[in-house]
C-alpha cells in the first residue's frame, strides 16, 4: 500500500492531518496537503483507507 497526494486538488480541509498526523501535514503558505510518508505502518491500513476515502477534494490516492 502506498499513498499519493495531489496538492493541486487539495482544498486544505485538514482532515488527513487530524486523522494521521504522522503521514500528512499542511503547507504553511496555503494549507494544502504535504505527504510526510507514502508507506503506512503495518496495521494502519484501515485508518489510511478511511482517511483517503474521506478526503473532501479527492486529493489523496491509494495504490495497493
Amino acid at each position: 500500500m502506498r499513498v499519493r497526494v495531489d496538492p493541486g486538488v487539495c482544498v486544505g480541509a485538514g482532515l488527513c492531518v487530524l486523522r494521521l498526523p504522522g503521514m500528512f501535514d499542511q503547507d504553511d503558505t496555503d494549507g494544502t496537503v504535504v505527504l510526510l510518508r507514502a508507506d503506512p505502518d503495518p496495521g494502519a491500513e484501515d485508518a489510511v483507507l478511511k482517511t483517503v476515502t474521506s478526503c473532501p477534494s479527492g486529493a489523496l490516492q491509494l495504490d495497493r
